[in-house]
């Protein structure tokens, strides 16, 4: 309920906050003055329907679509000790977590990794990749679980959606915003919306699109950090510590880019300016924050 709530207050803030600022930087008057004023609240609204309705639809499907592009394996019957041994530790961590079991699946990949994914605490999905049990012992598999349940324990998925709706409306709103202006005022096109507006809109989408990107990565390298707290807490400080070690290892191919985000170990860290277009921060980073707790 919090959760919906805080969809609904975040989406009456955007529409609200977005014709604050256009009034005070003078938007409409300059339309209105040029004869071809745009009825921005209309914008607004189709803005956020679009912009929340697509972020949203996105994460109802998370689970599905998660499954199809790692070809993930739910465990429904455990047929070995290692599949009860995993379904075990999912169910421990979840319990301390206070969520709902999550589904508990296998993909396979040579690369060492795991992701979480799902609408909510209680309905999620935790992953693990065949590369990961074969290259981490029990103590640095339960870390990484850990790190996967916390981020579903912190809701962390439904926290993303949110944001990238928020970005989606903005994107949406102002390219439009854009392209009206170039075409109606620059090009004095007077009827309908000429190739000036489409060709504007979608350039100005394509850079309103990369630095709303910046954002929503800033908040899932955050994320990463308070997931990784939430596995030593669960696991242990070292084991989360030499699990992220082994990571570092690690070798194979990353999730799929729409992946990603979701995964423990993102693409190759970097530093500078590239660390602005990771899903992850740096692994020497994650690990230097994990030392400096107190959980043991």
């Amino acid at each position: 309920m919090k959760r919906i709530l805080l969809f609904l207050v975040t989406n009456i803030a955007v529409l609200i906050v977005l014709g604050i600022v256009l009034r005070l930087l003078g938007v409409d008057r300059i339309l209105d003055e040029s004869g071809v004023g745009l009825n921005y609240w209309n914008l607004l609204v189709f803005a956020a329907v679009f912009g929340f309705g697509g972020s949203f639809i996105s994460l109802a499907i998370s689970k599905w679509m998660a499954k199809r592009m790692t070809g993930a394996q739910v465990i429904t019957n455990p047929r070995s000790a290692a599949e009860i041994w995993l379904v075990d530790t999912v169910k421990k961590h979840a319990k301390v977590a206070n969520i709902g079991m999550p589904e508990v699946a296998i993909f396979d990949s040579p690369a060492p990794n795991a992701f979480a994914t799902g609408m909510n605490k209680n309905n999620a999905l935790v992953a693990v990749s065949s590369g990961l049990l074969s290259t981490m012992n029990k103590e640095e598999v339960a870390a990484v679980i850990g790190h996967e349940v916390s981020h579903v324990a912190n809701g962390d998925m439904i926290t993303l959606t949110l944001i990238q709706g928020v970005v989606n409306t903005f994107v949406i709103f102002f390219s439009r915003v854009v392209g009206h202006f170039v075409d109606r005022v620059i090009l004095k096109n007077e009827e309908g919306h000429g190739l000036g507006f489409f060709l504007t809109t979608i350039i100005a989408q394509i850079v309103f699109g990369i630095l709303a990107s910046i954002i929503v990565l800033w908040f899932s390298r955050k994320r990463e950090f308070s997931a990784d707290k939430g596995g030593a807490k669960l696991a242990g400080t070292q084991s989360m510590i030499a699990a992220l070690e082994k990571l570092k290892k690690g070798v194979g191919q990353p999730l799929p880019d729409q992946m990603s985000a979701f995964g423990i170990n993102g693409k190759p860290s970097k530093h500078g300016l590239k660390l602005l277009f990771m899903s992850h921060p740096p692994l020497d980073d994650r690990i230097e924050a994990l030392k400096k707790l107190t959980y043991r």
